[in-house]
């Protein structure tokens, strides 16, 4: 059986091992070959990849799942002694920091390079990209209308205090963004823009981007900043659907188009198996488990030729994607940070 080892105390980094899945009951995967993920995320597409990549190569798939900053932590605390062959984590500036570590191998694939567009891999290999999410607004179609929203702009139009809805400004999704927009327009207009958006709170920022959707179906604001698949997992889920009955997406797709991240994946500094960690990694972006981030998870398949069956990214539509480098959002994340705390965005 395949272990899933969750790191529990910060302090310590303990582990505790867990059972992931039944094989043929013997504890092992049929290989005396191993790989260690270590990851941030905790979706089934993942878990669906991992079974995949099992059953494919009889590779015994193990991983330690913990919060991006944490699982950066706990690498640079391993240093040359960390299990760790392949990193997984969410979003460019926290692929970024992992970088500025130096935790990731570069590694050379053809294989990947063609998979792959440009912008969603780093240009020296040292991580692909293997799901994209885009940052859109969510609004009430009964309070607002669509000809009132543009781009991200509109969250600070004086038309909307008192009706916004969004994460801290701690928030990694956010602090990319903003890292965004800095490259985008500037850090004075980018700064303007903040404190215009911070004056439009409805409430403080509390809870995840479901949190912010379901604010908006509750009247407590009427247009909310999330990624897109958080609606999309309402949309698709029968018990939830219900929440964004009276809600609609709206893509900011004005000036440079939507702000687009990545889930990454890159080879570890010290990883113990460098050239199955390379086989892993493509076979993440082969047409199956692409498609797993896409029907499982609702996110984009960042190997855009791949077809998915998913009814609700069908109904939210093609949007233009900001075709800035992911490398700007990591660069720009400590100004973004600067300019939060500036405008008093908590």
């Amino acid at each position: 059986m395949r272990l899933r080892l969750m790191t529990l105390m910060l302090a310590v980094f303990s582990l505790t091992a867990c059972e992931n899945k039944q094989s043929d009951g013997t504890g092992a995967s049929g290989s005396d070959q191993m790989l260690v993920v270590f990851s941030s995320r905790h979706y089934d597409s993942d878990y669906a990849l991992y079974d995949a990549f099992e059953k494919e190569t009889g590779v015994d798939v193990r991983t330690i799942e913990a919060d991006g900053d944490l699982l950066v932590e706990r690498l640079k605390s391993d240093g040359a002694r960390s299990p760790a062959d392949v990193i997984i984590t969410v979003d460019a500036g926290r692929l970024w920091r992992a970088e500025q570590e130096g935790l990731f191998a570069p590694l050379q694939s053809d294989i990947l390079d063609d998979a792959i567009p440009a912008a969603m891999r780093h240009p020296d290999g040292l991580w692909y990209g293997l799901a994209s999410r885009a940052r859109v607004l969510v609004y009430a179609t009964d309070r607002v209308e669509e000809d009132q929203l543009s781009g991200y702009e509109s969250l600070a139009d004086p038309v909307f205090k008192g009706r916004v809805c969004a994460r801290s400004s701690g928030n990694i999704y956010n602090i990319s963004l903003l890292a965004a927009l800095i490259d985008r327009w500037g850090p004075e207009k980018a700064q303007d823009w903040a404190s215009s958006v911070a004056a439009n709170f409805a409430r403080d920022p509390l809870g995840g981007d479901t949190d912010q959707i379901k604010a908006v179906a509750a009247g407590e604001c009427d247009v909310a900043l999330v990624n897109h698949y958080y609606f999309a997992r309402l949309m698709n889920d029968e018990k939830d659907k219900d929440i964004v009955s009276s809600l609609a997406v709206f893509w900011p797709n004005a000036g440079e188009g939507v702000h687009v991240n990545v889930s990454g994946a890159g080879v570890a500094k010290n990883a113990p198996n460098p050239e199955l960690a390379k086989r892993f990694i493509e076979f993440a972006v082969s047409e199956q488990p692409q498609r797993f981030f896409a029907e499982l998870t609702n996110e984009y398949p960042a190997a855009t030729a791949v077809k998915y069956d998913n009814s609700a990214l069908a109904e939210l539509g093609e949007f233009k994607a900001d075709p800035i480098s992911l490398l700007k959002l990591g660069e720009n994340q400590a100004e973004a940070q600067r300019l939060f705390d500036r405008a008093g965005w908590p």
